[in-house]
């Protein structure tokens, strides 16, 4: 038996923390917990040594130091502040009156407004709630389709996971150990293709189902001419500032991410007292929440790393690599298999578990192949966005369930959520298909499939090289079988 589990303890240690998430105990404790049991099982077994979980709190410690992870609580304290300035309800109303003369205008300006708002909150609850109290109602009142409606606001929320300044982004650039900056640029351009390709949907539906979209009647647009120009103008001058604070700022390279999220967080401090919206109250409120879904990361990232030592210790990443260096396909193999283990995954798990359990195990491999890990983040990104999307448990369909009225069933969000899900998978497939929607923004040349040889120059003659013909020779031939 303790052979058995020897030879086997990285796959039945995996197999534990699934178990353990299916069954529904928190994230974080499960990640602890069964690296905490599986490293002192290791140490009777003499798998492993007691000096092993010693380096423990060295890991909290540089978990604690890492300034990349002070970018989450402004993010996060700025999308909140945000969500509670109205600024999303004014965006709606001026963006609905735009576009209210067309079918499906309603459905444009959520879409609209869903992109702004991700790229000036980065928080998918603050952009779903928000559209969810403020357009569902209007649009259920003037007629649309009520699944049509809630796939649309819930798609567009999610916008907020792939857009910067994703909270996500940065998670997983701390995880993949890449700039934060380079996973901004590179997720840029597939964010607004994706947004894109929502507004196709519903330029589909307003060609061949025009019943299910309708255009605002004349009594609900009060706003024409000038007005409206001038309405509009007024209303996107300080979301555009905000993005600029923000992203601009992080792009040119004027300021770090944790920077541009402090100059975000202050912006939206200043946007709200210039609303009269800032108060003691909602000061208090969005603080509290801020702390919550920090400590709630931060919290999944000791757990993570816990686990994450014991697993290394037990050979656990070598498994990995072995299990998936050895699928058919090479890189292409490899891409199709993780997509759909992160799309299956994505049923159970959320965004941020993925990102803390599983990428760290996938990255390794993808570098060994070659696959840059910028690329490959957004890859997963995109992919991981179905998580909010999927039935049954999709966290965005949760939020609008929470807001929606009583007339919507939530078979009616379920069902409007698919579509969207299917475009998202058409979004893999495009990336995977044309890295250049990726790498085009980067500064530096990426590689997504097999690595680029590695020549070694060995001196012929009896130049002053400091290496010797023989050795330099036998060090080719040693690095050969690596692949290097």
């Amino acid at each position: 038996m303790a052979e058995l589990l020897i030879a086997y303890m990285a796959p039945i240690m995996f197999t534990a923390l699934m178990v353990f998430l299916l069954i529904g105990y928190p994230v974080a404790f499960s990640l602890a917990a069964v690296g905490m049991v599986f490293g002192l099982l290791g140490i009777e077994l003499g798998l492993l040594t007691p000096n092993l979980l010693q380096a423990l709190p060295d890991r909290v410690f540089g978990i604690m130091k890492n300034e990349i992870l002070l970018a989450i609580p402004f993010f996060t304290f700025m999308g909140l502040v945000l969500e509670r300035s109205g600024m999303a309800e004014d965006l709606l109303d001026t963006i609905g009156q735009l576009f209210g003369n067309i079918r499906g205008g309603l459905a444009f300006a959520v879409i609209f407004v869903g992109a702004l708002l991700a790229a000036t909150t980065g928080v998918v609850a603050a952009s779903v709630i928000a559209m969810g109290l403020i357009s569902l109602p209007i649009m259920l009142r003037y007629g649309y389709d009520k699944s049509l409606a809630c796939g649309v606001i819930a798609a567009s929320g999610t916008l907020a996971q792939i857009i910067p300044p994703s909270l996500v982004l940065i998670v997983m650039a701390d995880v993949l150990g890449r700039s934060v900056g380079d996973m901004y640029k590179g997720a840029v351009l597939p964010g607004l293709i994706l947004g894109g390709l929502y507004v196709g949907w519903v330029l589909l539906n307003t060609l061949f189902r025009p019943q299910l979209v309708p255009a605002l009647p004349p009594e609900a647009r009060t706003l024409r001419g000038w007005g409206l120009t001038r309405r509009v103008m007024v209303t996107m001058l300080p979301p555009l500032v905000l993005i600029f604070l923000v992203l601009g700022t992080i792009f040119i390279g004027w300021a770090t991410p944790t920077e541009g999220g402090a100059m975000g967080a202050v912006g939206a401090l200043a946007l709200a007292f210039s609303k009269g919206k800032l108060n003691r109250k909602m000061l208090t409120e969005s603080l509290h929440s801020t702390a919550k879904i920090a400590s709630f990361v931060i919290f999944i990232l000791i757990g993570s790393s816990v686990f994450s030592l014991v697993f290394r210790g037990v050979n656990g990443d070598l498994w990995v690599e072995h299990l998936l260096l050895d699928l058919p396909g090479g890189a292409l193999g490899f891409l199709i298999f993780v997509n759909l283990l992160v799309f299956c995954l994505a049923f159970f798990l959320d965004f941020f578990e993925i990102s803390f359990i599983i990428l760290p195990l996938l990255a390794p491999v993808a570098d060994k192949l070659g696959i840059d890990l910028v690329w490959f983040g957004i890859l997963m990104g995109v992919n991981m966005q179905t998580s909010f999307m999927h039935p049954p448990f999709g966290f965005a369909l949760f939020y609008l369930r929470s807001v929606a009225p009583p007339t919507i069933h939530t078979s009616d969000i379920y069902w409007g959520a698919v579509p969207f899900v299917i475009i998202q998978v058409i979004m893999v497939v495009l990336i995977i298909s044309f890295p250049s929607l990726v790498t085009m923004g980067l500064d530096r040349p990426t590689h997504t499939g097999q690595p680029a040889p590695v020549q070694l120059l060995i001196p012929l003659n009896n130049q002053p090289s400091g290496v010797n013909r023989d050795d330099a020779a036998d060090l080719f031939r040693q690095l050969q079988p690596s692949g290097q």
